[in-house]
């Protein structure tokens, strides 16, 4: 049985019979990859991206039904993680006047991260939203243009231009860092 044929399987399990086993078994099976994902799109916050995942799948539970498979199930599902985590952003915008470096000094953990992991997220700001997660899409979770621009509800071109800019602003980013010379 092919991965959409048993997603789908599972999904009329826990819409008919409001089998919790077999949305676990989603959940398992899509646990770690989401959260990579949100894990790269909070730039390295695990509390964050924890919370949500936990998030987007409690509403995937909630909204199962209206699930019509005409995309995978991991498009659906990443397009709620994707809203979730803009929902994150936007209901945090009102704290974007505050001294962010600042704060981050006074209440950071110390973790231990690599000098490369580190410039990676650092280039990943310099991102606009759309063009980080695309990459992160693209590169981090392998998804295909295509798959990004029905997650991200955007026409294929605009998806491809996020993704070519994204890219151009990395590497000169990690070029001036004394990357690839």
């Amino acid at each position: 049985m092919n991965n959409k044929a048993e997603d789908l399987l599972w999904i009329a399990q826990v819409v008919v019979r409001d089998d919790r086993r077999a949305f676990d078994r989603l959940v398992c099976k899509y646990q770690s990859p989401l959260r990579r994902f949100l894990l790269n799109l909070t730039l390295g916050d695990s509390a964050l991206s924890d919370d949500l995942a936990q998030e987007t799948f409690i509403k995937a539970y909630l909204n199962i039904r209206s699930f019509q498979g005409v995309s995978a199930f991991s498009t659906w599902l990443y397009r709620i993680a994707y809203n979730t985590y803009y929902d994150s952003v936007r209901s945090n915008k009102r704290y974007e006047d505050l001294n962010e470096p600042e704060i981050d000094k006074k209440t950071s953990v110390s973790i231990e991260f690599s000098a490369e992991k580190s410039d990676i997220y650092t280039a990943l700001q310099l991102l606009r939203k759309e063009e980080k997660a695309a990459i992160l899409l693209c590169y981090m979770e392998e998804m295909t243009h295509k798959e990004i621009a029905g997650i991200m509800k955007l026409p294929l071109g605009t998806v491809k231009t996020h993704i070519l800019k994204g890219k151009e602003k990395i590497s000169n980013f990690l070029i001036h860092q004394g990357y690839g010379k």
